[in-house]
């Protein structure tokens, strides 16, 4: 690990952003350039301090799963992010066609969208990234571990994923999880991750064994979803997908449904906050 260096990019990659190129209001005027510290430790889901003492030279190597988000806070090319990887000394994470390393083109976009939930989500159904709207819509997506990481294991083997619709739309949402996966599985390098959750999801669910077999391939979200809060009841939104150009990633914006009262709802969630989790 080359604390020097390291210590080095990180500052310079974090006075080279802007409060508004991650979606940050500038507030009052700035004494130094670029982001806070404590900025770039929010946007990343660390300790302000564990940050600091990264860019202090004082801080024990961080793991890779750190490395992936502050690369994302800081909004890291993939040469950029591979530097990273090389000066905490970790082999940077191949490039094959499914990554962890959100598109900087979907979060330039992600971070201007404010009144409307949108995430950045893998084609495996993996949370890469989501607004403060999506985190009061649909709980924190992106504390999960193992398969539960992906929404169609969850879906398939978490009541508490299936709440989140109304039961009269489980039976369509089960063919669209399984269509969807069915198209990640095959789609070149990174295949392997694939078919390991098909496998565990033919081991856990007789259900997905069940809609597997239909043999339905489809890369979609449905253009039109009714989704249910804990608190606000159904709300019915419209669903846009943004791929990225080889489709292994993609941003999806939710925006509430015309002749229904969820923007009215939505409103009300940038008052109400995060309420739930999972």
């Amino acid at each position: 690990m080359n604390r020097a260096d390291l210590a080095d990019f990180l500052r310079t990659r974090r006075e080279a952003l802007q409060p508004a190129d991650v979606g940050i209001g500038a507030g009052q005027r700035r004494r130094a350039p670029g982001l806070r510290r404590e900025e770039v430790a929010l946007l990343a889901g660390m300790s302000t301090d564990y940050y600091a003492r990264l860019e202090q030279q004082r801080a024990p190597q961080p793991s890779e799963q750190m490395l992936t988000s502050i690369a994302r806070a800081l909004r890291l090319t993939l040469d950029e992010r591979d530097h990273l990887y090389l000066l905490a000394g970790h082999n940077p994470p191949s490039r094959v066609r499914r990554s962890e390393h959100v598109a900087p083109a979907l979060l330039r976009v992600l971070d201007r969208l404010h009144d409307t939930p949108a995430l950045v989500v893998s084609d495996l159904g993996v949370t890469l990234a989501q607004n403060a709207m999506s985190l009061a819509l649909n709980g924190d997506e992106m504390h999960f571990t193992g398969p539960a990481r992906s929404a169609v294991f969850r879906w398939f083997t978490d009541p508490a994923a299936r709440a989140r619709y109304p039961e009269r739309d489980h039976a369509h949402q089960s063919r669209v999880q399984a269509a969807n996966l069915r198209a990640a599985v095959g789609g070149g390098a990174g295949e392997a991750d694939a078919r390991a959750l098909v496998e565990e999801l033919v081991r856990q669910s007789a259900e997905f064994r069940s809609v597997w077999a239909a043999h339905e391939v489809a890369r979609r979200f449905d253009d039109h979803k009714t989704l249910v809060h804990p608190e606000l009841g159904e709300i019915e939104v419209d669903c846009q997908p943004l791929f990225t150009e080889n489709a292994a990633q993609a941003l999806l914006v939710l925006t509430p449904r015309a002749g229904t009262d969820a923007a009215d709802k939505l409103r009300l969630l940038q008052v109400v906050g995060v309420t739930f989790a999972g």
